[in-house]
This record gives structure tokens, sequence and C-alpha cells, in this order.
């Protein structure tokens, strides 16, 4: 295939710039919401507006009058668009065609605009009274043999006061069953830290950015993940403070970077270099390069140097003596090996961290999604130990989450594994006894799902069925329900990969006013950082037929339980009342919660390791052993090659924006295999060949995508990318991490062949 006809153009540009303004201006242009969307973007993130619908990294302190990036602008732009899903159009398309459509082209059919439900007839979706439908979800529910044979899903879309309520209506409902979108992406930080630190979320909030004198940021792709975090690096970097970016994939954004807000950079075409060492590290090779710091670190101390903080590890932590001994027993040989970074460079950056006071380790999906994601992240907090890189400025471990919300959903109860003191103080202040069991999580509720044990699925919005892992095997499962609801602002799969019985419930959404009869009222969100802070919108509804999800929530509970105690008619109105029932909930974090909340910039939750307090049973922070060099299971396949699933530059989750993903230089094509270029020589390919990938399982279960094309991208020897969800089939359901239960899609062992043509039928 000759060199113009690949879709791939390297990106020479710094990321940012005026390819984020013109991206941000064709957004609102193609979404016909220039007028809108602009101002309505001058509200977003800022006091007295609506917070991002779409990453979790935090602004409270709000010091740019534009505080928006170009991601943020196209989720606003897809949620404020034009373009309506009438009755009109579902009269027009059964469910069956709109199977055959792609994901790209569900989503830009644009806003649900009033209550639809499946007719099996006719194979179309059916306008259906609000009334009807909560009669159906209550009768369904009402109808099964056990409250367990019900999952309940929550998307980081969800706000404080929805989700709160969901796990209050489906507790006493009598289910723990509450999978999430945690559970596909940080459930390793909130599984993988408490045994550590005696919390599962980071310890730092946006001023440490402002003293840290060095940022590690691992296994994350800044620029298009989290765009608003490069303000924070361009501002270090112009410190001089080094910058370590860890990843298989050298992303453009962390290598140079134009702010779009700089009027002085865009006037000069000018940049900011961002990181200071990239290290080009293997898939699943963050074990090896991790205990390769700690190896050095321990070594030069055995030489006389003083680098341990002593003084920390003897107050706060247990555990030095069986780290250290595990760490200095694994040959340099075998770290270079298995992380794929010479020891040269190794010491480096780990002179890089001996020499910084104030340390911040930011880390995203990278790390977690592997096999043994949630103790790879214990590595991470032994690394910060040996400083004493913890509640002090500029220290800490910062997980940044994906979506809007996602921890604040977790902070307010959306959790299958629920703490006794918890449900103790459920029942004491809403008169039922909560479920004790645990529940399900995503893979869990999945399996449930395959096994026939569970009947219905309630999605609080996200896009569930094209997030999980297995897609064939998991579209199998979710046909097999008696029953699905989807809560959502626009459509996709999960509407098309329906149950027997099957609702599409349209909400307002977050840029969207949200009035009762008792006012105009307003949500809260929880960012990556513990703030939390209101969210009002700006934009009228979309419709007089969309509701709020409060009153969504409070509805099915009124449906489901008739005789419950709970006040489901009050706080359907009052979302004061909600916020009140949290701040007795949960005393220590949201006391006076009412109060608080009405500083302009929220407030920050008490996070104790933070104040060096470690809610531990030991009440310690714990040095933790994890054997060996490899955080995922060795497969004797001499072909094999592991594969990270990415997203593109214009994707959020699964939202697709467009086909293109600008900084990696890929346009109009997403059936993509990104290879190192020996690896694909190897087995006899042509940068732009066709391929096939199938993945290397023992389960009997053939997974395998066709027709990928083939393209050299700078990765290590041994890792391929491509993109999600296109290649969630080749991800196998049962190929998680065992404590938090989350997916190792970065790491998934496959093989890659020349692409079969088959030969048509004579």
């Amino acid at each position: 295939m000759a060199e113009e006809k690949l879709p791939y153009k390297p990106y020479r540009h710094p990321a940012g710039g005026w390819g984020a303004a013109a991206a941000t201006a064709k957004v609102l242009l193609q979404q016909s919401v220039v007028t809108s969307g602009s101002r309505a973007l001058l509200s977003m993130n800022q006091p007295g507006g609506f917070k991002c619908p779409s990453c979790a990294f935090p602004d409270p302190d709000c010091r740019k009058t534009l505080e928006f990036c170009e991601n943020g602008a196209k989720a606003l732009a897809f949620e404020a668009t034009k373009r309506r899903v009438t009755r009109e159009f579902f009269a027009a398309h059964s469910v069956s065609e709109l199977m055959q459509q792609s994901d790209h082209w569900l989503e830009m059919q644009g806003r649900l605009t009033e209550p639809m439900r499946y007719d099996a007839a006719t194979d179309h979706y059916v306008p259906c009274e609000w009334d009807a439908a909560f009669e159906l979800i209550g009768r369904h529910l009402r109808g099964l043999d056990s409250p367990d044979q019900a999952e309940f899903y929550t998307s980081g879309r969800t706000a404080n006061e929805a989700a709160f309520l969901y796990s209050i209506f489906v507790r006493e409902f009598g289910t723990n069953n509450f999978p999430d979108c945690s559970n596909m992406c940080h459930e390793p930080t909130s599984r993988g830290l408490p045994p550590s630190i005696g919390v599962g979320k980071g310890t730092v909030v946006m001023a440490d950015f402002d003293h840290a004198q060095a940022l590690f940021i691992i296994g994350q792709n800044t620029g298009t993940n989290s765009p608003r975090m490069m303000t924070n690096l361009v501002e270090a970097r112009r410190r001089g403070i080094p910058i370590v970016a860890i990843n298989p994939m050298p992303e453009r954004a962390l290598i140079r970077f134009t702010e779009p807000q700089d009027v002085v950079q865009m006037a000069t075409f000018g940049s900011t270099p961002i990181t200071s060492e990239f290290v080009h590290i293997r898939i699943g090779g963050d074990l090896a390069l991790l205990k390769g710091m700690m190896k050095v670190m321990f070594e030069r101390e055995a030489a006389g140097e003083k680098i341990l903080d002593h003084d920390f590890i003897r107050e706060h932590t247990v555990g030095l003596d069986a780290v250290r001994e595990e760490v200095l027993a694994q040959s340099w040989s075998d770290i270079v090996e298995m992380s794929g970074v010479d020891e040269a460079q190794i010491r480096r950056v780990a002179d890089i961290y001996i020499r910084s006071s104030a340390t911040m380790i930011c880390y995203g999906m990278g790390l977690t999604q592997h096999q043994q994601g949630s103790r790879l992240l214990q590595q991470v907090v032994n690394v910060l130990l040996l400083k004493g890189n913890f509640g002090k400025p500029g220290a800490g471990i910062a997980p940044i989450r994906g979506h809007s919300n996602v921890q604040g959903d977790r902070t307010v109860g959306i959790d299958e594994q629920p703490p006794r003191e918890y449900l103790d103080r459920v029942r004491d202040v809403f008169g039922f006894e909560p479920p004790r069991a645990n529940g399900h999580h995503t893979i869990e509720a999945v399996e449930a799902m395959m096994r026939g044990e569970a009947r219905v699925f309630i999605g609080m919005g996200g896009n569930f069925v094209r997030a999980v892992p297995d897609t064939e095997r998991s579209y199998a499962a979710m046909r097999n329900l008696d029953l699905t609801v989807g809560i959502a602002t626009k459509l996709n799969r999960g509407h098309i990969v329906h149950g027997r019985d099957a609702l599409i419930l349209p909400v307002v959404s977050r840029s969207e006013t949200i009035r009762t009869p008792l006012g105009e009222q307003f949500v809260t969100i929880e960012d990556s950082m513990s703030n939390v802070s209101a969210s009002r919108g700006v934009l009228e509804p979309v419709s007089a037929q969309v509701l709020p999800e409060v009153e969504i929530v409070c509805r099915m509970a009124l449906a489901t339980l008739p005789d419950s105690k709970v006040a489901w008619r009050d706080y359907m109105h009052d979302y004061a009342l909600i916020r009140d029932r949290i701040s007795v909930i949960y005393p220590a974090i949201y006391s006076s919660f009412t109060e608080k909340i009405q500083n302009p910039k929220g407030f920050t939750l008490d996070v104790p390791p933070r104040r060096r307090v470690w809610p531990t049973p030991n009440g310690k922070a714990n040095f933790l052993v994890f054997p060996g060099l490899d955080a995922n299971d060795r497969v004797s396949d001499p072909d094999m090659l592991r594969l990270a699933t990415i997203r593109s530059h214009d994707q959020f989750n699964t939202t697709i924006y467009s086909y293109n993903d600008r900084y990696r230089g890929i346009y109009n094509d997403r059936m993509v295999l990104l290879m190192n270029a020996q690896d694909r020589a190897a087995r006899g390919l042509r940068d732009g060949d066709r391929v096939d990938v199938e993945t290397i399982s023992n389960d009997g279960v053939a997974r395998r995508v066709e027709g990928l094309t083939a393209i050299d991208y700078p990765l290590p020897p041994g890792a391929v990318a491509g993109y999600y969800p296109e290649l969630n089939p080749l991800l196998p359901l049962s190929y998680f991490d065992k404590i938090s239960g989350t997916p190792a899609a970065k790491s998934i062992p496959v093989r890659v062949m020349p692409h079969v043509m088959e030969t048509p039928e004579a």
C-alpha cells in the first residue's frame, strides 16, 4: 500500500494551540450551537455555572475566564446539539436497522426528547408516558424472585444527589448490586490504596502542583484524557520542575504543548516543552521500573548516602524491611528485561525522584487496567513512602480519573462492597435494614446475566454494553434480560442491545437548568482531587419531556416500593433535603454540607493521609510486598504481543466524536492496529497491510477482530495498540484484576497475522 493511502500522517505540531482552537470552533459549528454553545462555555467550570460533563480534573481556583479544554468543548457541543432523536426517528428506524449503524452515527443523531418503550411486534421503539414507564419498571422489579436478580449501573455523569438517592433506593429494594463505570477504570485505586494508606482516593489538591519539585506521570495520556491538567504541567515546566512521563506510547501533548488561552504563545506560534524525561516502557513493565527505582534508593542508602526519609518511615509506616529485602533480591538484568528500560535511564529517573523533596506521582489507566493493577498501585505508594511524600505541600499520589463525578458517586454510596458503618447509618437514618452481603461489580454483573441469574438491568447513564469486555458474549447476555432501562441524554449501543422489554428514559443534561415546583435546583460534583462544588446548568432543557436524574430515581422508587418510609416526594423537589441526608450519613466528610456548598469554589473533603493520618487497621501506612517483576500472567506463546486498548483524541469513553486521532496523526479510520516496525516485519507484514488479531486464551472461546490496518508507530517491542471499544471483543471477561474486578485492557495477549480475505461463494 502506497504511503499516501495510509490513514496515518505524523502530527509534528505542538498539542493544543491553533489545532485545539480550530477543533473547538468546528464542533460548535457542526452541532449548530455556535451562539448557545459559546455562551455555555463561558459558564463551564466557573462559579455559579456547571461542571464540565467530560473529565474529572478539577479547577477550584478558576484562574482563567475561559476554563475549558477542547474535549470539554466537544462534550458540551454534543450535549447542547440542535439535533434531536424524536418519535419520528424511531418510527423510521427499526432496532435491527439501528444495530447496523456505527457508534459514531448513533451519537450524531442528537438528543433524546421523550421516553420510549421497545415494541417487539414491530421491532421499533414507540412513545411511552412517564407514568407507564415507571409502572413497567416497578412491576418488573417487584416480580423478581430476589432483589439480587437486578443490576443497577451508574455512570460518572450522575451527580451526587441522584447517586446518593439511587444507592438508598436500591438498598431499600434489597441488593448491593452496583456495577459502575469505576469498575472498568480506576477501581484499583478504590481497592488497592486502602491497604496501603487507608483511603481509595488521591491525596493531593490543585495547589500541590504549585509546590511540587518533581512530577511523575505514569500510564496517562494527559493531552487527550485530562487536557486542563496541561495548564499545570506548563506552569511547572516554566518553573523548571522536572516532569517524567512513563508510557509505552509517546503522547504529543507530553512532548510540546501550546496553551490555547496564552495569547502570546498563540500569536507567536510558540509552545512549551513538557517532558524532561520520557521513559519508553514496555507494556506491563511498570512494576519492574518501580522496583528498579527503589533498588537504586536502597543501594545508595547502603553505600552511605541519606536517601530515605527515616523520620517519616519510623513514625508513620510499617513493613519497610520486607520490601527492601524483596526489591534487592531482583537482579538488574531482570529489571531491565522486564521493564524494557536500560539501567542508566532507571538510575537517572531514580535520581530525579531522590533529589526532589516534594514529588507527585500521577497515573491513569495505563497502571490500573492490568491483571494486578491494585497491587501495582501499592508499589507506587511504596516509592512515595520512602521519601515521605504524603502530607506535605507538593507531594502525594494523584489518580487522574476519567469521568466527571465517578469519584463522587463512590463517595456517596455507589459501592458494591459497602462498609458496615455506612450500612448501620443508612438503617438508623432511613428506617430500613439494608442488605449486608456484597453485591456485583461490573464483571460479576455480566457473568450473572450470562448464567441467567440477572433479569433486570437499569443504567443511570453510560453505554454499559459497549464498555464491557467480551463484546459478543456480553451482547448475548444483555439480550437475555427481561428488562433493560437506559437513562441517558443521547442514543447509544446500550439502547439497541436490549432485553425483551426495554425503556429509553431521557434525562436533563449537566448544562441544562433543573426546575421543580420549589424553584431552580443545583447539583454537586466531586472532582478527582476531592473538591466538591455546585453545578448549575444555564441552557434550557432540550424538551419538556426530559426529567432530572433525581426525579427519575425518586419515581422509580415510588413505583417499586409503595410502602417505603423514605420521603421520595420531598427529595424529588428539594435538593437541599438530599444534601442534608448526605451530611447525616457521612458526618466526617460532609458535615454542614448545605453551608459549605455556598462557597463559589466549593470545599475539599477530608482525606486523612493529607494530615498524615492513616485509617488502616494498624493506624500506619503500610509498605506492601509484591513478589516478582511481572503484573500480568505469563504466556508461553512465542508469537504473543501485548495489546493495549486506547482512546483517540476525538473520543470520550465510548462516545466517538469523529474518526480522527489528530495527535497520533490518524485520520478517517478507527480500525487500525499500531505496531512496532520490527514486530510488524517479523510477521512478514508491510506498513499498511490488513491484519487479523486473535486473543490467546485457554477458555475455549475464539475471540478475533479482522481487517485492521497495521500502522508503524513508536511502540516498544512486543506491544500493539488499537481503539476501544472496537477491540473490546478481544478482551476476555475473565481477564481482570482479582482485587478490584477491573478488566486488564492494557495488556491483552494476542497474535497478529495477515488478514485472510474470504473467497466469495460461486
